[in-house]
């Protein structure tokens, strides 16, 4: 049996040491937010033969005078490539700066035959709206679980379960956050869709864990342990699944990100990646974090009944 609520101090030290690194990274690199969430213009450009985006998105830059992202994608009918310009700002895209940029694109990869194919515009009140609602979504799912939690495991304390739970989620949402931040990838739908995945291996792991002790909780009248060898007896009985599910997940999540990587799919390696930090950071928090913080929630309810 491993003391896993002994070895707490340990554990919420790690965590508080990589939190400390996503502070100062914030300061170091800022939050980037991507197009859908404050608003700006995207142009899409037909070309032949191969195009630096990194190249292209300094003239953008230089041209506009606005920051400017570009990746390449490939239509699976046609295999027609297309390079992909996101020029985020308050503001739209004049008929002048449109032109001054297409002049720009083509005298540059004069050999590529850029063909403006679409252009379109997010307003900033419409990515305002999107990322309030993807904070809602977040905030609704933190809600429900701990609602879900609270009643199944009401005969153990279904409240100090749900909320104990919610620590576990909060902790593994910063560490997705702080991967966006010192990996420099710009928030967007895919924040949202890593946070939301991350949440819902999260707390089936919890869930399991806390399923265990409410067993053990049962069947202690003979053993009479007290609360925290029961509970580390009960993440230890859990380990082994727990682990061999994280990391089954871990490895499908890491090829998909090297996939991702090694064939330049930013847009999937902006998901990928996010999560292979997040289900190593659900199986710790799971493991680490939930069970030891229930016990102190326990414990310090015991003293003041006493």
């Amino acid at each position: 049996m491993i003391h896993f609520y002994e070895k707490r101090k340990l554990f919420f030290v790690c965590s508080l040491l990589i939190f400390l690194v996503g502070i100062v990274f914030i300061f170091i690199n800022g939050i980037q937010l991507d197009i859908e969430f404050k608003g700006g213009s995207i142009l899409k450009y037909q070309f032949t033969g191969d195009i630096d985006v990194e190249a292209a998105a300094d003239t953008a830059e230089e041209t506009l005078g606005r920051s400017a992202n570009c990746q390449i994608s490939t239509s699976t009918d046609t295999d027609v490539k297309s390079l992909v310009i996101n020029l985020a700002g308050n503001e739209g895209l004049s008929s002048q700066e449109q032109e001054n940029l297409d002049a720009a694109l083509k005298a540059q990869f004069s050999d590529n035959q850029l063909e403006l194919s679409e252009t379109s515009i997010v307003e900033p009140f419409i990515g305002k709206q999107f990322l309030r609602n993807g904070i809602f979504a977040i905030i609704l799912s933190f809600m429900l679980i701990i609602l879900y939690v609270w009643y199944s495991f009401r005969k153990i304390g279904g409240l100090s379960a749900g909320i104990m739970s919610l620590a576990a989620l909060l902790h593994d949402c910063l560490i997705v956050f702080f991967v966006f931040v010192i990996f420099k990838i710009p928030f967007d739908e895919n924040y949202i869709a890593a946070t939301l995945t991350i949440i819902g291996f999260s707390v089936n792991d919890t869930i399991v864990i806390f399923d265990r002790i409410r067993e053990n909780m049962a069947d202690n009248r003979k053993e009479k342990l007290p609360i925290d060898q029961l509970v580390n007896k009960s993440i230890s009985q859990s380990l082994t699944r727990s682990i061999n599910t994280n990391a089954a997940v871990f490895i499908s999540v890491l090829i998909v990100c090297i996939f991702s990587w090694l064939n330049g799919i930013s847009s999937i390696l902006a998901f990928a990646l996010p999560m292979t930090f997040g289900v190593i950071s659900g199986c710790y928090s799971t493991i680490c974090i939930a069970g030891p913080l229930w016990v102190m929630w326990k414990k310090r309810k015991e003293v003041k009944t006493a």
